[in-house]
């Protein structure tokens, strides 16, 4: 049994004495503990490494004790795995040297036998499950099948994705194709990954909101629907789509068990668009921990008092920044749970 279980509570809607709170990329570089690990071992090897990746994710539940933890992993171990080749170059973000522009690229780009090519995950999910002890909920996570699209295609991070776009309107039959390849894989990879023992998973699509909203339904929403469909019966699943508040409508009606909102859409929007029923996750702007101290305590409050205290997750409406002191993140946290008393 978790000795706090608050986390998956705010999942199932239930009524809390506070809400929960943790933040993405919270096992991240504002930590020095987790730079110390950065400077002696290369970001694959980390990812890679069961012992590492399970000392990775418990480092902030050290420090800041967040009530929830979140697997030190990275989305694109998901391409890696289905033989798309990617390197990650310090100051420049991921490259992939032979990106896919092609149908007959596509059709080299395969579903794999998840626990051959990723078991380092599943067996880091266990670990970390050892060392967590039961204090706090695990989170696995993936990217959605169309933002690693993005990456696959576009070759390198980008400001508008455009050759991963004009993919997709100049041949849609391959972009669905690949698309459809990188759902598939992503299922099974989830699914495997609350077999070792994650408590929820999220899904992080970071370019959707690059899509207008009705290329948004047939280039992202459609696939990451199909994840949550898959999953829902088995584990919560939250949806995290930043600069996607057009379609939390849509989102609101899925078996999605929460929604993550980013920092441009009010609390007040957020409710309204997504029916109003759903647990929502967010949306404090990471930049905003650059405040003072006193400012974050009362800012995070006020969202608290926005959002309401039940059917909510306390986070930030993207990951946390490397140049963020560590007393101010964990004030963050601290406020909440602060909050009401």
């Amino acid at each position: 049994m978790l000795k706090n279980d608050l986390f998956l509570k705010a999942l199932k809607g239930e009524t809390v004495q506070r809400p929960p709170v943790w933040m993405m990329r919270q096992a991240g570089r504002y930590l020095p503990e987790f730079r110390e690990l950065r400077d002696k071992y290369d970001f694959f090897t980390r990812c890679e490494t069961p012992e590492l990746a399970a000392e990775i994710t418990v480092q902030p539940i050290r420090r800041i004790a967040p009530d929830a933890a979140i697997l030190f992993s990275d989305i694109l171990v998901v391409p890696r795995a289905m033989g798309i080749h990617v390197e990650l170059k310090d100051n420049l973000g991921p490259i992939i040297p032979n990106p896919i522009r092609s149908l007959a690229d596509v059709h080299k780009v395969y579903v794999p036998d998840v626990n051959d090519t990723l078991g380092y995950v599943f067996d880091a999910v266990k670990l970390t499950k050892e060392m967590l002890n039961d204090e706090v909920p695990l989170i696995g996570f993936a990217g959605s099948p169309w933002t690693i699209f993005c990456y696959a295609v576009e070759g390198k991070g980008s400001k508008s994705f455009d050759t991963a776009k004009g993919f997709c309107f100049s041949n849609p039959a391959a972009a669905h194709t690949l698309l459809q390849k990188i759902t598939d894989t992503t299922i099974l990879y989830l699914k495997e990954k609350v077999k070792s023992g994650v408590n929820a998973v999220q899904i992080f699509d970071s370019w959707g909101g690059m899509l207008s909203p009705v290329d948004y339904q047939e280039f992202s929403w459609k696939y990451i629907n199909q994840i949550v469909d898959a999953l829902a019966d088995i584990t919560p699943v939250i949806v995290f789509g930043k600069g996607c508040w057009f379609a939390l409508g849509e989102m609101g009606k899925s078996k999605a068990s929460a929604l993550g909102v980013d920092w441009t859409c009010s609390a007040r929007n957020a409710r309204y668009l997504s029916g109003g029923n759903i647990t929502l996750q967010g949306n404090f702007d990471p930049s905003r921990l650059l405040s003072p101290i006193p400012t974050i305590k009362k800012m995070v409050h006020q969202m608290i008092d926005e959002f309401g205290k039940d059917k909510y997750i306390v986070n930030l409406g993207h990951g946390i920044l490397p140049n963020i002191p560590v007393d101010h993140a964990k004030a963050f946290i601290d406020a909440v749970k602060e909050y009401g008393q």
